[in-house]
């Protein structure tokens, strides 16, 4: 018997992927760039089992088993042994072992928050490292997962290069940025909701190809400007040009759901007092300080440098007050002294109470890593 533990992490893009030109291989109409957050904090953890003697693949997701038969999942699975078998680094009678799956986010899944991106990226991680190809070239894979699982193999900032390949073999992951080189980059999430999105986000994309000539305009004009212009500000440490383009194509992202037919509706009134928020935030600042961007879902993910954390903060907790604010199961990840936190501006005012369900202060990160 064989067993691998790996985690891997959640990214959050800054410039979106939506649509695909190949549903199959999962291939984007579009480059994408995302931050790749700390595992501390967000992460999947997976655990594959092989023996001789199981008699199925099975997989359990955060406790509840579910079925092995989903093509992705297989898809993967395939791969990965495909390549361990061209590599010679394991046995050619262990890549015909059955496998067990033991995988769990220690965030709510489907909710929004790239869960499956993390999932998949985990999955195919510790799939080779169980059979000794960890140092190859995996985006690949993980993409046809879920395509943004491709940017969660690596650490720090990431572009996801759509390829022009119809085999879809150039369409992969490279790091623009390690996970240090911008140090002083934070991320904070604020969920709005945690449960089970109506929409999926392949249902979503899906619709959006078929129905949305915004979408189409967005890939082939709009997303090129905006990747070379954030990647240069990114590289420069330009902190308003890289807030502006996230925000900017954010804002585009949700207008291209809205533009499909029947519209796709992820953001819901509290994602809008959040935006409102911000722009208010910066406009008092006379700079961009703090830059939102939202995936298909509801739930925040600001960009802000660390500096910044403890006013915008308080001004959260100003707009969105909430009975739970000081206990640790509300402000998690880096840790938070609510009582030293500056007083919000008083021109902002509470837009209702306990609309959040919870904040996530977080950074930049590494990638997967194994650990047993």
């Amino acid at each position: 018997m064989l067993s691998v533990t790996c985690i891997a992490p959640v990214n959050i893009a800054v410039i979106k992927y939506w649509g695909k030109r190949d549903e199959d291989l999962i291939l984007p109409l579009n480059d994408s760039v995302s931050a790749t957050l700390s595992t501390d904090h967000l992460c999947t953890k997976t655990t594959i089992t092989t023996s001789e003697s199981l008699t199925e693949n099975k997989i359990v997701l955060n406790g509840k088993e579910e079925s092995f038969e989903n093509p992705r999942l297989i898809r993967c699975l395939e791969e990965v042994r495909k390549k361990a078998d061209a590599a010679n680094k394991c046995r050619k009678d262990i890549l015909k072992w059955n496998i067990k799956v033991t995988t769990e986010n220690n965030f709510p899944t489907a909710a929004g928050l790239a869960s499956s991106a993390s999932g998949y990226a985990c999955f195919v991680y510790t799939l080779a490292c169980l059979y000794g190809i960890e140092d190859q070239e995996i985006s690949s894979i993980a993409r046809q997962g879920s395509g943004s699982a491709c940017r969660s193999l690596y650490s720090g900032f990431v572009q996801w290069r759509k390829g022009e390949l119809p085999d879809g073999s150039d369409s992969i992951a490279v790091q623009l940025t390690p996970a240090d080189f911008w140090p002083e980059m934070r991320i904070i999430v604020l969920v709005v909701n945690d449960m089970r999105k109506k929409t999926s986000s392949t249902g979503g994309m899906s619709t959006s190809v078929k129905t949305s000539k915004l979408l189409k305009y967005r890939a082939e004009r709009c997303v090129p400007e905006h990747t070379a212009r954030l990647v240069e500000a990114l590289k420069g440490k330009d902190f308003e040009t890289f807030g502006k383009i996230t925000m900017q194509d954010s804002n585009q992202f949700h207008a291209v759901c809205l533009d499909t037919f029947p519209p796709c509706v992820y953001m819901n009134d509290i994602s809008h007092a959040i935006v409102n928020l911000v722009h208010r935030f910066n406009d008092l600042k006379n700079d961009i300080r703090v830059a939102y961007t939202f995936d298909a879902g509801p739930n925040a993910c600001l960009y802000l440098l660390e500096k910044d954390v403890p006013e915008v903060l308080a001004t959260v907790n100003k707009v969105f007050p909430n009975d739970a604010l000081g206990s640790p199961e509300y402000i998690k990840g880096i840790s938070v002294e609510v009582s030293q936190l500056p007083a919000a501006d008083e021109q902002f005012c509470a837009n209702g109470q306990n609309q959040l369900k919870y904040i996530i202060n977080t950074r930049v990160g590494e990638g997967p890593k194994r650990l047993a």
